[in-house]
């Protein structure tokens, strides 16, 4: 308590000093500038080298200028560039139209910029590596969730590589936060958000392996509640995943064959409620509506990840969709007088395009631009609004198709672009072909262990596959049913991420920033510094230049309160 009124009066001083500067106009002096060393790529690279220049590039784009009150990041799991302009035009068809024309939400934000998603080793990422990357300021490695790069599985190394979240940062600077998520809360993107493990696999206690217990590792989970040190914890969590915080003794409420996955007797969920006295646990949308004044809302709608949205329960017992989370976690920050700050995943349009399921991939993508415009129409004025993708995927979007041709359909034109635009394209051995495909996955037409040779449908995924014999005949096949799977070129179980950049959209104060190529870790920084809450917190810590940027790497310990 004595530390948090330190704090509190060093904020207000800081502010007050902050309000006799002159404010940033068109002729204000030139953004801030810090210098970066020069290093060797990649050995050069450490954690202090990270942070330091994605805070250069921030200021320089301008961020620093920025007067956000509340955040909200937006972060479409596995949304490439392609999916995002497949699903345009998807929901412009659904509306009657031809569909190219069409935008979605975020598709009319003022500023946009691309993102770099590589890991410290690896030139295509994952979702653990890039989201630690865009919550910290720092890149780390392939599977690892809040700490800085190392060995994957090592979790001595990792035990004084910790990094603090920009979420930690708001709950440590007093703002109000939340988590929400269709995937589960424990899985790589939200766990980002709150939790340090080398591993993104070690979700609960069984699946943390012994070595990892005894060298002090804990599972990510148990992480969620522990998260309170850095002020109140988060607010507001709402995903999937009741399994990882329930014992195995336990029934699923919803399933009764399932139960919990706890091995180590604890109920996750019950000891939420003791530490959050007047929350609210809901596994269901009628109690989620029940609860939407609660001051503290924990909510868990699916033993595993929550359902596609096109597979979703719509009943008062079933699963309320992302924009109405997305409402909920709005309506329970906002109602807070210091600010918020939250972090919405559309998580299943990443698992869907790992399944070569370009229905589901898009329809994932359209509900997360409805929950975007649930977001500008509810939240505050004052609010930075950032839109963006962790990593890409191997969706292909090509042939030439005429203009309004179903995006799911096949190819209508001869394969050129002086072809019969009437009459369905045909490849060289005179099949034809879809306008989406993936390079790789489940749906290469060669026979597998589960399902013949020719078009596959979903669930694939096959343990042995055997060569193509050649393309099937789509003439007849309906390519634009939920359950189809794309072409794939190259045969896998579940079809790879990519490496190539995703976008960034912004809106809101602090949104000017947002432009360019930039590092993903860059993202924090542009963050940070738009919003003056969570700048002068750092700077109270003492990491800022002359100039009030946030440039030496926080140490995690300095925010925990007492």
């Amino acid at each position: 308590m004595r530390q948090a009124t330190r704090i509190a009066t060093a904020l207000t001083v800081t502010l007050l000093a902050g309000c006799a500067t002159s404010a940033p106009s068109s002729t204000s002096a030139a953004a801030p500038r810090v210098e970066v060393p020069s290093v060797a790529h990649p050995q050069g690279e450490t954690p202090q080298w990270w942070y330091r220049s994605g805070a250069a590039r921030a200021a320089s784009n301008g961020a620093m200028a920025g007067k956000a009150r509340n955040v909200i990041l937006f972060l479409g799991d596995g949304m490439s560039l392609t999916t995002v302009a497949a699903a345009r035009i998807l929901e412009g068809q659904r509306k009657g139209s031809s569909g190219e024309e069409n935008a979605l939400s975020w598709e009319g934000f003022p500023a946009t910029a691309l993102s770099k998603t590589y890991n410290t080793d690896s030139q295509t990422p994952d979702s653990a590596g890039t989201m630690t990357a865009i919550m910290t300021g720092v890149k780390s490695h392939m599977g690892a969730i809040g700490v800085s790069a190392g060995t994957r599985d090592d979790c001595a190394d990792s035990l004084n590589k910790g990094l603090l979240t920009w979420l930690q940062l708001a709950d440590s600077a007093g703002m109000a936060t939340g988590i929400v998520t269709t995937a589960r809360l424990t899985h790589a993107t939200p766990a980002a958000t709150y939790a340090r493990t080398p591993e993104r696999n070690w979700e609960n206690d069984a699946d943390l392996p012994e070595s990892a217990k005894t060298a002090g590792c804990t599972d990510i989970a148990q992480q969620l509640l522990t998260d309170a040190r850095f002020g109140r914890g988060p607010l507001v969590a709402l995903g999937g995943g009741r399994s990882e915080f329930q014992p195995a003794t336990e029934r699923d409420p919803e399933y009764d064959d399932k139960v919990g996955l706890r091995l180590d007797g604890r109920d996750l969920v019950a000891e939420w409620k003791q530490a959050h006295p007047g929350g609210v646990y809901v596994w269901n949308t009628e109690e989620l509506e029940a609860a939407k004044d609660a001051p503290a809302l924990l909510g868990l709608f699916e033993p595993d990840h929550m359902q596609f949205d096109h597979d979703r329960n719509r009943t008062p017992k079933g699963e309320p969709s992302l924009a109405e989370l997305t409402a909920t976690a709005i309506n329970t920050l906002s109602s807070r007088p210091e600010g918020f700050a939250l972090m919405i995943e559309g998580g299943r349009i990443d698992h869907a395009n790992h399944n070569g399921n370009a229905f589901r991939a898009l329809d994932e993508t359209i509900a997360l631009s409805d929950a975007v415009r649930t977001a500008v129409q509810t939240a505050p004025p004052d609010t930075l609004i950032i839109v963006t993708a962790d990593h890409s995927h191997s969706l292909n979007f090509v042939g030439y198709p005429v203009r309004g041709n179903p995006i799911l359909g096949k190819v209508r034109g001869l394969g050129g672009e002086d072809g019969d635009r009437t009459q369905y394209a045909r490849d060289q051995t005179g099949m034809t072909y879809t306008t989406l495909s993936y390079a790789n996955g489940p749906g290469y037409p060669g026979a597998s262990n589960t399902q013949p040779q020719g078009p596959k449908h979903t669930p694939h995924e096959p343990s042995d596959v055997q060569p193509s014999t050649g393309r099937p005949d789509l003439t007849n096949v309906d390519t634009e049913a939920p359950d189809y799977l794309q072409e794939s070129m190259i045969p896998l179980k579940s079809e790879t991420h990519g490496g190539d950049d995703v976008g960034i959209w912004a809106t809101g104060p602090g949104s000017q920033s947002f432009h360019g190529t930039v590092e993903q870790n860059t993202i924090y920084h542009l963050i940070v510094q738009a919003t003056p809450k969570l700048r002068e917190r750092l700077c109270v810590a003492g990491t800022c230049d002359a100039n009030g940027v946030p440039v030496e790497l926080p140490v995690s310990k300095t925010f925990e309160v007492e």
